[in-house]
């Protein structure tokens, strides 16, 4: 059975969900290992969502999430009755359709947006090293690859330049005169910094800054990029016009309300600063600075652009047929041991014919009939299996045919 558990910021207090962020994405194995119904997990962890998708035995899926619930009680120091209260609980087919939404950018800020799809390959990519992936949750999250992809080609959401960073970065566009000579600084040097640098050149932005709290160089390098040190940090901070902070540095703000208040003293530009990072990066208190914008993920959501029904209501009808899909294959699967012990079965009475000593023309019939005989009831067990019927296929299989395994 497939299990999802969602925690998104239209649904969960950004303070939770910010918790639930500063775990980290690594947090599988313990998901995993917090239930002996878990067979696997994967966790999602994004700017504006945490998930965990599990694979359970198929029986009730109260004690495996309520101990997945404790777990990350403990690690995100919340309140059990807290998460409980505030998370999202999907099971059975309705995952896919879930999963499949997410990955397509349905279920994101930014409606559409380029990021997601990677972050949910990635995810699996994350699970597989962990040795936490099932054959289940493969299917499920391959599916989901190719179902983003159809919505990308087949809606307007395939247009470029959808993303949370965009949303944002045009956001503090209509506070900047003019981007070609504004002062940029970008704080962060990951994944997310390469999108907020694209996103600020499209812009026109040419004057842009880089700080890295870990003290990494190479992007700025690559970039050709100005690397701000230590020390020079909080007076570029500033001095910035606009200031981008996209980091995943945990323990302390990258601006924090005090420090920048002293170091803003006398300054006569106005300034924004676009907070992208979940762990907050910067300290909300900044926006009692004068002169000072905070534009931060609660922010950039409430400003988040409504995209035509029409292309929405497509992409959701692409979501809902990959999941249709997705179910049947899932059933198909499930019958897959029945159909693997009739072959066996029907083989081993065939080899055991054929050894008793027959002419080659009687072999070759005897194959001939045998691969007649099980295409057929393959192909029933398959199209009863994809009504939902394949356990009472399987079993009518059993029931027929002396010494078929019983677990079938």
């Amino acid at each position: 059975m497939l299990v999802c558990l969602t925690a998104h910021q239209r649904t969960t207090p950004l303070d939770s969900l910010e918790r639930l962020a500063g775990i980290g994405d690594a947090i599988a194995p313990r998901l995993t290992a917090a239930h002996e119904e878990i067979r696997g997990a994967v966790v999602l962890s994004t700017c504006n969502r945490f998930e965990a998708y599990f694979d359970l035995d198929d029986t009730s899926p109260v004690p495996a999430m309520d101990a997945a619930l404790e777990q990350l009680s403990g690690l995100s120091d919340l309140p059990f009755r807290t998460l409980r209260d505030t998370v999202e609980f999907t099971q059975g087919h309705g995952v896919a359709e879930h999963l499949f939404s997410v990955a397509s950018g349905l279920d994101s800020v930014a409606l559409g947006e380029d990021e997601i799809a990677g972050q949910v390959r990635r995810a699996l990519e994350a699970a597989r090293r962990d040795g936490v992936t099932t054959a289940p949750l493969e299917h499920l999250f391959q599916r989901a690859t190719e179902a983003s992809r159809s919505v990308r080609n087949s809606t307007r959401l395939g247009e470029s330049g959808r993303s949370l960073v965009r949303l944002a970065v045009d956001l503090a566009g209509s506070r900047i005169d003019d981007w070609a000579t504004a002062r940029v600084l970008l704080v962060g040097t990951g994944r997310y910094a390469a999108v907020a640098l694209a996103a600020l050149r499209e812009t026109g932005a040419r004057d842009i800054r880089v700080h890295s709290r870990s003290g990494r160089r190479r992007f700025a390098h690559r970039e050709h990029l100005v690397s701000v040190p230590p020390e020079a940090y909080a007076a570029e901070a500033a001095a910035a016009d606009v200031v981008v902070t996209c980091t995943t540095t945990t323990g302390t703000y990258a601006i924090a309300a005090e420090d920048h208040t002293v170091a803003r003293a006398g300054a006569a530009r106005p300034q924004v600063i676009v907070d992208l990072g979940l762990p907050r990066n910067v300290d909300p208190g900044v926006r009692s600075i004068p002169g000072v914008e905070l534009l931060d993920l609660e922010t950039i959501r409430v400003h988040a652009p409504i995209d035509e029904d029409a292309t929405l209501g497509h992409a959701r009808e692409i979501v809902r047929a990959a999941a249709s899909r997705h179910a049947v294959s899932h059933r198909v699967h499930e019958v897959s041991p029945a159909v693997v012990a009739l072959r066996e079965h029907v083989r081993g009475v065939l080899e055991s014919e054929i050894a008793r000593g027959v002419s080659a023309e009687s072999e070759a019939a005897l194959r001939h009939f045998s691969g007649v005989l099980l295409h057929g009831l393959i192909a029933r067990g398959h199209s009863l299996a994809a009504v939902g019927d394949g356990g009472a296929w399987a079993d009518a299989v059993a029931t027929v045919l002396p010494g078929f395994p019983e677990e079938t």
